[in-house]
């Protein structure tokens, strides 16, 4: 495509940085001699054709900003052929040449599907704080959300240590135990529960009676919330019933997808917004934009929308010899 009218939407959860990524997308595509549009409301804009016109003025200070200004949510209506057809219809009527999607795995099967039902070009940018994006070492939002939830961590600990208790504090991921799993590491928690992998109750027990031999009177577990958020009080229940100890409970919930994104998001997130343009000016198609190591990369959509991420057991296993 040597130029043409670029859509950018973001949808299901929002995550910091996706602003970023709009900028970058929207500055670099103007560079490059396209127009853009920015489409409201994520796939349900494109149906009812709820679009902007954007230009590199719109994205002036949008950098620093948490949230995406294009506003998101999750179309119910994709999962259908007609829903689709109409968002066909939407990109048609808007005039559009190819489509720039932010967002998670719901995001991609949709710009999957209507590359595959109606041609239309798409590029992804995974938009995720879960972190859960395969073909991705890394998501926009994760490293943000990473240190907003272990900022909170550190605070709690204090008040651990003040006054000898137990705490559980619940971190988002109801699929995906990364945000779980690094923030436990950073921040010395002496047991991480995942939904991908089990942590037994009686070895997170006997943890803290070890760290209760040598004089450590305070703990903290760190817990993803998994397919129940607030499954933070079933664990602290387990354990009141099977040791006696009282456990506090703090779940942080979605402040962790809030405020203003770390230097590290926002720069993956403009790269990662450039190379979608470059992608889309050299006609590549059907692909996302992934980070591997230091290099940015093109991956099928079929990859992330049918292959999952875990979290690799050698990092639960240093956060389990770590808390001993």
């Amino acid at each position: 495509m040597a130029q043409g009218k670029i859509g950018i939407l973001t949808s299901g959860g929002d995550s910091p940085g996706m602003n970023a990524a709009i900028r970058a997308v929207v500055r670099t595509a103007l560079a490059s001699g396209f127009e853009c549009v920015g489409i409201l409301h994520g796939y349900e804009g494109l149906i009812q054709q709820d679009a902007v016109d954007l230009q590199a003025g719109s994205v002036a200070n949008m950098l620093q900003r948490g949230g995406t200004f294009l506003k998101s949510g999750r179309c119910v209506a994709m999962l259908q052929p007609e829903g689709r057809k109409k968002a066909a219809e939407g990109f048609k009527a808007l005039g559009l040449s190819a489509l720039v999607c932010i967002g998670g795995d719901g995001t991609f099967r949709g710009a999957e599907a209507l590359g595959k039902e109606f041609g239309i070009p798409c590029v992804g940018l995974p938009g995720t704080i879960d972190n859960d994006i395969y073909g991705t070492d890394m998501t926009i939002g994760f490293d943000t959300a990473v240190n907003t939830a272990l900022e909170a961590i550190d605070r709690i600990r204090d008040t651990a240590a003040s006054h000898d208790r137990l705490f559980i504090v619940e971190v988002m991921g109801r699929e995906s135990g990364f945000i779980a799993v690094d923030v436990g590491l950073a921040g010395g928690a002496e047991a991480v529960f995942t939904p991908e992998n089990y942590t037994s109750i009686e070895t997170t027990i006997e943890h803290i009676k070890k760290g209760i031999a040598r004089g450590k009177m305070s703990s903290i577990l760190v817990a993803a919330e998994g397919q129940n958020p607030g499954r933070a009080y079933d664990l602290a229940e387990q354990i009141r019933r099977k040791s006696q100890f009282e456990a506090k409970v703090c779940i942080l919930g979605h402040v962790q997808r809030g405020g203003s994104p770390t230097a590290k998001d926002r720069i993956l997130a403009s790269q990662m917004g450039a190379a979608a343009v470059e992608c889309l000016r050299k006609g590549q198609f059907g692909v996302m934009i992934g980070i591997q190591g230091q290099n940015l990369v093109t991956v099928p959509l079929s990859e992330p929308t049918h292959k999952k991420k875990t979290v690799p057991k050698s990092w639960m296993d240093l956060a389990d010899v770590l808390s001993t």
